[in-house]
């Protein structure tokens, strides 16, 4: 399988950084460069990525925007932020407009390269600096205040976290020696528990209340 990437970053010697780095990847090949969030969104309509790195901090449209954008437009392409930041808020924000990965910049090549193929292969990445900023925010919640996720089963809290990490009904199955059939069940009871309506709400709250290793 080859990943098709795609970079966005208005930063030229940043896109030429990092086309050096997918260049020597024999499993990854560079399909489009764009400037901006919105020549993004025309770009990705012509080269068809898999994989689209993101900048956050752009003029013009900006990567929270143009991934909102882009997931609405095109679900198949997993977007992956890179951030100068690992601020809190911003991870958030972009795990909310639909980015599957969150890396940060001051990154090394092999970090890139595992948030890439992770999200590639159906699962959520988040860099370290990024994982701990969102650790510790639900660290430091007040303990008194219940998690909805608390009136989830066992069974449920593991079928939530596997769906939060990418994998699909019958690979849960097969882990939890259980039927697909019943899988589907669990899951149904889980989104209606909790109020979600999709498995990207559940992997968000899965991340934001610490029931997955993503």
């Amino acid at each position: 399988m080859t990943i098709r990437v795609m970079l966005v970053d208005d930063h030229k010697i940043l896109r030429e950084a990092l086309k050096g780095i997918l260049d020597r990847e024999h499993d990854i090949t560079l399909v489009g460069e764009a400037n901006d969030g919105s020549e993004a969104l025309t770009l990705a309509s012509q080269c068809h990525p898999d994989i689209v790195l993101m900048d956050v901090g752009m003029p013009m449209m900006g990567g929270i925007e143009a991934t909102r954008l882009l997931v609405e437009k095109h679900p198949a392409i997993k977007v992956i932020a890179l951030s100068t930041f690992s601020d809190r808020r911003i991870v958030m924000q972009m795990l909310d407009a639909g980015a599957r990965g969150y890396i940060v910049k001051s990154a090394g090549r092999d970090e890139l390269l595992r948030g890439i193929r992770a999200v590639a292969h159906g699962r959520t990445y988040l860099c370290p600096d990024a994982s701990s900023v969102l650790v510790d925010s639900v660290r430091n919640k007040n303990p008194a205040e219940p998690f909805a996720s608390e009136r989830l089963g066992k069974r449920e809290r593991e079928v939530l976290q596997l769906l939060s990490e990418g994998h699909t009904s019958p690979e849960i199955g097969k882990r939890l020696y259980i039927a697909t059939s019943t899988v589907e069940v669990h899951r149904r009871n889980i989104m209606r528990k909790l109020e979600l309506h999709s498995i990207a709400e559940l992997t968000k709250y899965a991340i934001r209340n610490g029931l997955t290793s993503s």
